[in-house]
């Protein structure tokens, strides 16, 4: 059996080797260790490995982590998961990223929550890139005015998009919504070039991430083939 180093560093290669197949810079594409239900010490093993940013999707998991793990230096979080408006002040106390803000209330709250003391919190609006009714996320549609007023709320730095498209639809099917979504993000650029960098594209998984780094992603988000299966819940 592979170890988490193994893993890292395999994933790693598969990422370099498909961001030279772009033609694009080295290192314009970050690994996000998708942590969730993952014991602190296998996060701890991952980061000897060299792996500092780890992406969590519940809470108080994360919280309780976040603790365990206080002793690592340069160690940095992004929240990924549904936000709960009652979740927001932990949220926003807690973690460098958020990848899946969805709405401005929960947007705004984040800002008003964020301890000025601290850098601004790096967000990222959260598509339904196929407005299917089982993802989270606003639509394209949606993004124009969101984009605009996200981008004067104080303590938050809008860094870009996210999205989650269906890993079981066709390739050229899924090629085509993270087309989708960089192109997007390249229009709000234009249209609203004082909202944030605008910067960031987060999609790809343990599957796909060659398609999505081909696409244009700057965050590709790994659980499975870095840590193996998640255990079945109980």
């Amino acid at each position: 059996m592979s170890s988490i180093a193994d893993n890292i560093g395999s994933v790693t290669r598969r990422i370099q080797k498909a961001t030279l197949h772009a033609g694009r810079e080295p290192g314009a594409v970050h690994l996000l260790a998708v942590s969730k239900t993952r014991p602190p010490g296998e996060l701890r093993e991952a980061y000897d490995a060299g792996q500092l940013s780890f992406g969590e999707n519940y809470l108080q998991e994360a919280l309780d982590k976040i603790d365990a793990l206080a002793d690592l230096e340069g160690i940095e979080w992004h929240f990924i998961g549904p936000i709960q408006s009652n979740k927001t002040r932990q949220i926003a106390s807690a973690f460098a990223w958020v990848h899946s803000v969805d709405r401005l209330k929960i947007a705004r709250r984040l800002s008003e929550q964020r301890n000025p003391q601290l850098s601004p919190l790096n967000i990222c609006l959260q598509v339904n890139i196929n407005e299917e009714d089982s993802k989270s996320g606003c639509t394209i549609g949606e993004l124009p005015d969101l984009v605009a007023a996200v981008g004067e709320l104080p303590g938050l730095t809008l860094r870009g998009l996210m999205a989650i498209p269906d890993p079981d639809q066709p390739e050229a099917d899924l090629r085509s919504s993270f087309r989708k979504l960089a192109k997007t993000l390249q229009q709000l650029r234009t249209d609203h070039p004082d909202a944030g960098p605008l910067d960031t594209l987060s999609m790809g998984m343990s599957g796909d991430l060659e398609v999505a780094i081909d696409e244009g992603a700057t965050w590709v988000r790994v659980g499975t083939a870095l840590f193996g299966t998640r255990p079945a819940k109980s």
